[in-house]
This record gives structure tokens, sequence and C-alpha cells, in this order.
């Protein structure tokens, strides 16, 4: 008998091992993600000023002409002509949140586009309570609750609980484009969020409350609304039915702000500046000149460019190799993809450019 006791001790006792060596390292790869967090909040915090805040993430130019009143009267920092972004239009938005005041028409590039996309704008302003230096340190710090929200929210998908989940959690939540939205307070951080959101309710089979997500979504940028392809089959009599009430209810928000929009400017917004041009044609371009620059000797910003394109590429094939139709996450990557073949050379422009916030959701 105490034999066979030693020899079931033998026996269980490599499972016990394995059992605590899994829990040690569950509990690594938790810590290292909390350590990401606290690192990126970190990050964040060095970007405060004791006069201007967190104004340096907006992207606001010097000398401010064309700026607010309102905004002129408040301490906010001011970058180069060569280094403001698009966040000092939303931000002035933000301010101004009905375009009541003719005077946002000279604080923006392109008033009707930029106006289309307000959500965030409005997010802004519920947060900072319509004060306006509230609003301000609102809007340069709304992508960062956010992005906290959205790393909570992938863990539906993506548990960093094991090297693998760790490994996969850390490349979406910090990838370049979702980085470079928290950086600049852009808002494919946000829309990103809201996708992810829909995605979930589309697999609880929630169809009305994935499509009004959706709906919401639009209002931040336009092209929030492909994600009505990961909307879930309705089921039961009239499908179709179903299924067209909750496209018109995914476009109704955008289609009520457009046409408020068409009575200031006496116009459609539903342009703006060219960013779309002919398939593949700006992507090969692209692809061509960035290649031969790295190949000729190019900076490490050329081979990074280029990392980006191959990166993009092998996603967009990967896409088209599996075909998970029943996915509502490969439904909605695969316009995104097309898009990636299809947008203005403006987009490609830069080291590396705007096009991996634009292509996001094809990463995630």
């Amino acid at each position: 008998d105490a034999r066979q006791v030693t020899r079931d001790e033998k026996v269980a006792l490599p499972a016990e091992v394995t059992t605590a060596g899994r829990g040690r390292s569950r509990w690594m790869c938790l810590a290292v993600a909390v350590g990401l967090v606290a690192l990126l909040l970190a990050s964040v915090a060095r970007l405060y000023h004791p006069l201007y805040g967190f104004t340096e993430m907006i992207g606001f130019a010097s000398p401010g002409t064309g700026e607010l009143p309102v905004l002129q009267s408040i301490p906010h920092y001011r970058h180069p002509p060569w280094g403001s972004y698009d966040g000092q239009f939303y931000a002035q938005l933000a301010l101004e949140p009905l375009l009541r005041d003719p005077a946002i028409d000279a604080a923006l590039d392109l008033p009707p586009y930029r106006a289309r996309r307000i959500l965030f704008s409005w997010s802004a302003w519920a947060l900072g309570l319509g004060r306006p230096a509230w609003i301000l340190q609102a809007y340069a710090l709304q992508n960062v609750l956010f992005w906290l929200v959205l790393a909570v929210v992938m863990t539906r998908w993506l548990r960093p609980d094991t090297p693998h989940g760790l490994a996969l959690w850390t490349a979406c939540l910090f990838s370049h484009g979702l980085m470079h939205s928290v950086r600049s307070a852009l808002l494919d951080g946000p829309s990103m969020l809201l996708m992810a959101l829909a995605i979930a309710a589309s697999e609880r089979g929630r169809l009305f409350s994935s499509a009004a997500i959706v709906g919401v979504a639009g209002l931040g940028r336009e092209t929030n609304l492909l994600a009505t392809l990961g909307l879930p089959w309705p089921e039961g009599r009239r499908p179709w039915l179903k299924l067209a009430l909750a496209l018109a209810l995914a476009a109704l928000p955008l289609i009520l702000w457009q046409d408020y929009l068409r009575a200031i400017y006496r116009s459609t917004s539903a342009v703006g500046h060219d960013q779309l041009d002919l398939p593949v044609i700006v992507y090969w371009r692209v692809l061509r000149q960035t290649f031969s620059q790295t190949i000729e000797g190019g900076t490490l910003l050329s081979a990074a460019k280029l990392g980006v394109i191959v990166s993009l590429t092998v996603q967009t094939a990967y896409l088209i190799y599996r075909r998970e139709w029943m996915s509502p996450w490969w439904r909605v990557a695969v316009p995104f993809a097309l898009l990636m073949l299809t947008v203005h050379k403006v987009v490609w422009d830069g080291y590396p450019g705007a096009v991996t916030r634009v292509t996001l959701p094809l990463v995630f």
C-alpha cells in the first residue's frame, strides 16, 4: 500500500507542478498588461504643463490665426505650423458644438467636412460640463479614457493572461494607429471602441442594439458606418425587413445631422477633400516608392513605412485566405482592407502616415 501511494504521488506531482506553473504564468502576464497600462498613463502625465494643461496633445498651430475668440482667451499650447494636426479643428468644434458662432468657419480648414464628424466634440463638451477651459482638457484626455475602456472591452476576445493573449492584446492596444490617435487627440481610437461594442452586441445577436451603436459611431467618422457589415443576420419572420430597419437606424443619426448642417451651409456636407482614388493604383505607387527609398539607403523612417505597408498587405491577404463569413470582426475588417487599397495619397503621406489610423479596425 505504501508503495502504491508513492507511485500515485509521483503521477500526481507533474499535474500539480503544471497547474502551479500556469498560475504563475497567468499572473505574470496580467502584471505585464497592468504595467503597460501604467506606462501609457505615465507617458500621458509627462505631457502635462502647469499653464496649458494637456493641450499639447491637441495640435494647435501658432500663431493661432483663425481661432475662435473663446479659444484665444484660454491658455493653450501652440505647435509650430509643421507640428499642428487635425485635433485642433475638432477641439474648436467642442467649444461651439452647434456651430452657431459664424467664427467657427474661419477656425476650420474644411468647415462642412469637419462639422460632419461632430460626435467626439459633443462628448468633450459634455465631459467639460460646457466650460471652455474644461472642454479643452476633456478633449485632450478623452482619447485616454476611451483607450482604457477599449483595453477592458478587448479582453472579451483577447485575454492578456497567457503569453499568446498578451501578445495579441498588446499588438492591438499599442498599435501605431491607436497610439497616434491617443497622442494627437484624434477620432480613430474612440471610433474603434464604439465598433468593438457594436461587434460585441452583434455576437450576442442584438441586431438593433448593434445598429444603434454603429449609428452613433457614424457621427464620429462616416467610415464607421462600414461596421454595419458586422450586424447579425436577423432570424424569424421577414429577416430582410428587420435588416432594412436596422440599416435605417444606423444611418438615421448622420442623416439628421447632415440635414442640420445643410441648414447652416446651404449645401451638402456629404463630401470633403478627396480621400479616395482608383483602387490599388495609389497603393502600388506608394509601395514601389517606399521600397526604392529603403533599398537605396533610406532612413529608418522609410523602412518603418515599408513595414507598415507590408503588414497591412499581409493582414489583407490573411482575410482573403480565411473568409470567416460568420465572424462580425471579419465582415467589418474586409471593407477597411478595401479602403486601404483605395485611399488617396494624402492618407499615405508621412512616415508612416495616417493609413494606420484609417485602417485601425483591420488591425483589430
